[in-house]
């Protein structure tokens, strides 16, 4: 625990039961937070609660909980101030995808990734910013990803809501700012997670580092480093912003392997 942050904060996070949003509900704990930690894989969840409270007793709250339903976040939110009485850091993290091509994804599919990447955020900021906004002020993070500043295939749900959340970023920084919530968004880029291994292949592994400048995979917790800095009084004047997380992927353009390979030989 630090001086800045005192036993009594709080941070909430959507899809924290594992990978990144666990990474990040982490994070904030080993310097002394309470978590709050919402999930729809009531399974994994309660495996992950009973981890974490081994370790962090008492600071930890497991809400089994669908983003992308209204009735569901405002029970989790009023779960929440029944167990610690604030929030001071939303993270909003939970996500779904669908890779296929575009005349294949249904609409039932689109709105599914829809719902739950785009209208989750804006569900549980609506749930959570009052509670900032009636404490001291606080931080939301919204985690998007290098696909909502960068077309690619088989993204076409995926890709449309993480741009769309990129965009609600900033109009929740612009009228959220004037009552003390600071409002950001983190674009990941590849991150070496549990379903990241399931999907990619070795083939798709290959290709990403060779167009990652950096010729990797992030790791969860690097994404969660640069949460907790946008959460920080750190930054505490960065409000509306997008940072990309992603090994200089998105620098690179279209990227052109051969040419970086050759421009470093002899270095």
């Amino acid at each position: 625990m630090t001086a800045d942050a005192p036993i009594n904060r709080v941070v909430v996070v959507t899809g924290g039961a594992r990978g990144i949003g666990l990474a990040i509900a982490t994070w904030f704990l080993r310097r002394g937070y309470c978590a709050a930690l919402l999930d729809n894989n009531a399974p994994t969840l309660k495996l992950t609660a009973q981890s974490l409270e081994a370790e962090f007793a008492g600071r930890v709250l497991a809400l089994d909980c669908d983003v992308s339903n209204p009735d569901h976040v405002t029970a989790a939110a009023r779960a929440v101030v029944a167990r610690f009485g604030r929030a001071d850091a939303l993270v909003n993290n939970a996500g779904v995808a669908v890779f296929k091509p575009i005349l294949e994804t249904s609409f039932a599919e689109w709105r599914h990734v829809l719902s739950t990447n785009l209208d989750g955020a804006f569900l549980c900021t609506q749930a959570f910013a009052p509670l900032m906004i009636a404490g001291d002020g606080g931080a939301v993070v919204n985690i998007a990803s290098i696909s909502g500043l960068r077309a690619s295939t088989l993204r076409v749900a995926y890709g449309t809501s993480k741009g769309a959340l990129i965009h609600l970023t900033k109009q929740q920084a612009v009228e959220l700012g004037n009552a003390g919530v600071r409002v950001n968004c983190i674009a990941p880029g590849p991150v070496d997670t549990e379903m990241s291994k399931l999907v990619h292949s070795v083939a798709i592994r290959s290709d990403y580092y060779d167009t990652v400048p950096l010729n990797r995979y992030g790791t969860p917790e690097e994404i969660a480093e640069a949460v907790g800095f946008l959460c920080s009084p750190a930054a505490s004047y960065v409000n509306g912003q997008v940072l990309a997380v992603d090994g200089g992927f998105d620098a690179a353009g279209v990227g052109l392997p051969a040419l970086r390979k050759q421009s470093t030989q002899g270095a």
